[in-house]
């Protein structure tokens, strides 16, 4: 009996991590036959979560929303309540809740009648969240669309604004969708370009998932790819810059959101960073407090001069090197 309790929550787990499963899938996933799995099935009916079958070429088994939400040890009140909560989490700046948030919404929205999700929609547009100037605020549905579209493997069209102002229509195959904290991203293959690309979700409008699926490529591990993307790909000047200092010292300076830092020994470590002007970029890299030596580009080099030879200059024009303060004490 334990067997197969155990085996039926198994079966419940993968129903709800994918929109379609065959049954001879999931007959090797839990090691059984397939005449088991109709009846782990038929149980699962029983205690209220609605699996709808199909037969012929493309059938299987999927689970969706039924007239009411299944035993999950919610009521209506309850689930709209968190669902909601989830919706304010998923679109926040708390670090580390917004990834955990949506992937708990979309579950509970796989289950969720309509009626629920009517309510869900009104109460989160009767709701206002003060936020920083600094926010990028996302639409839930953007997030929810793209969420079920990645896991669906379903291709999607959507308007996008990038950097330069300039729109376009993307035809685009979603797989992950990515936070730094402060925003979210998309990891898609690009149909028309026919090459990976990073999205923001605050730049992109009209997200519609066309109903068509697409068979999943070989994908650059998600967060890699957007952390190479967010600091670098968006600026004309992107320097790589040695410190003399370990990795973990330096990021505790800078976000790895906005730089790429990789070790150079145990007591050095190279940073990769964008910025729009190089001086700027330069003031930036001394934040960390400890030595470092700019790789490249010329440009920035060459503002790490000019801004060292200004210092240098403002240093002679005060007289600290002539004249004694008159703080100090006698010397000698």
């Amino acid at each position: 009996m334990a067997e197969t309790t155990g085996r039926i929550l198994q079966l419940l787990g993968l129903l709800q991590s994918r929109r379609g499963w065959s049954g001879q899938e999931l007959a090797e996933r839990l090691g059984v036959t397939t005449r088991s799995v109709r009846r782990d099935v038929e149980r699962l009916r029983e205690l209220g979560y609605p699996v709808h079958a199909s037969a012929g070429h493309g059938g299987g088994y999927q689970l969706g929303a039924g007239a009411a939400l299944p035993p999950l040890l919610l009521d209506p009140d309850e689930a709209v309540a968190v669902a909601v909560c989830l919706r304010v989490a998923a679109g926040g700046s708390v670090a580390g809740i917004g990834e955990s948030a949506l992937r708990a919404l979309s579950k509970l929205d796989q289950v969720m009648p309509s009626r629920l999700r009517s309510q869900v929609g009104a109460v989160h547009d009767a709701t206002v969240t003060l936020s920083s100037a600094t926010d990028t605020p996302v639409d839930p549905d953007v997030l929810m669309t793209l969420a079920r579209a990645s896991r669906d493997r379903e291709h999607v069209t959507a308007g996008y604004v990038d950097i330069r102002g300039v729109a376009s229509r993307r035809r685009v195959e979603p797989y992950q969708l990515v936070t730094t904290g402060r925003r979210w991203y998309l990891l898609c293959y690009d149909r028309d370009k026919a090459d990976w690309r990073s999205l923001r979700l605050d730049r992109m409008t009209d997200v519609s998932a066309v109903g068509t699926t697409f068979v999943p490529r070989q994908a650059p591990d998600a967060a890699s790819y957007v952390r190479r993307a967010i600091s670098s790909s968006p600026y004309p000047y992107i320097a790589r810059v040695r410190y003399f200092a370990p990795a973990a010292r330096i990021a505790q300076t800078f976000s790895t959101a906005s730089v790429d830092i990789e070790p150079d020994g145990p007591q050095a470590c190279i940073v990769t960073t964008g910025a729009d002007e190089p001086e700027r970029m330069v003031a930036w890299l001394a934040v960390p407090g400890c030595d470092f030596e700019v790789l490249e580009p010329p440009e920035v080099v060459a503002a790490a001069r000019a801004v060292a030879a200004r210092i240098a200059r403002a240093c002679r024009s005060s007289g600290a090197d002539d004249h004694q303060s008159p703080m100090a004490g006698p010397t000698g």
